[in-house]
């Protein structure tokens, strides 16, 4: 029942993002949270964050920078306190007008019915390329 409920909690994070309500995503949030994604060359919202406020401008800092053309959770893998969430994504920096996009892969862990971690893979060097200026 464990894999169902954080599954669930996931997918009802994902469904805040996509309607933006960032408020209520960031509610299934421990306070804590330990948000990562890579560092990467010429985009500032990438690496590491503590803490709900932090991960808000997080999001703050992410829609100023790029739009969203296309992201799609496609399936989740739950063991645990842990859900690994497969999907695609296609975003356009909007310094550059330029587009890129991929497969992700999230990792997030639930503790006590709120996302403690999150850990993102992705095209880096397709990231950096986009949001390179020069």
């Amino acid at each position: 029942m464990q894999e169902q409920e954080t599954t669930r909690l996931v997918q009802q994070a994902y469904q805040n993002f996509k309607t933006g309500d960032i408020p209520a995503l960031l509610n299934l949030l421990t306070d804590e949270v330990q948000w990562h994604l890579p560092d990467i060359e010429n985009v500032p919202f990438s690496g590491r964050r503590q803490g709900r406020a932090k991960v808000a401008e997080f999001f703050s800092l992410l829609a100023s920078q790029q739009e969203v053309l296309q992201f799609e959770p496609r399936e989740f893998v739950a063991q645990g306190d842990k859900v690994v969430a497969l999907g695609y994504y296609w975003w356009r920096a909007k310094a550059t007008g330029r587009e890129y996009g991929g497969d992700f892969a999230h990792v997030f862990t639930v503790q006590d019915g709120r996302v403690s971690h999150f850990h993102e893979y992705m095209d880096t060097a397709a990231a950096a390329h986009a949001h390179a200026t020069t």
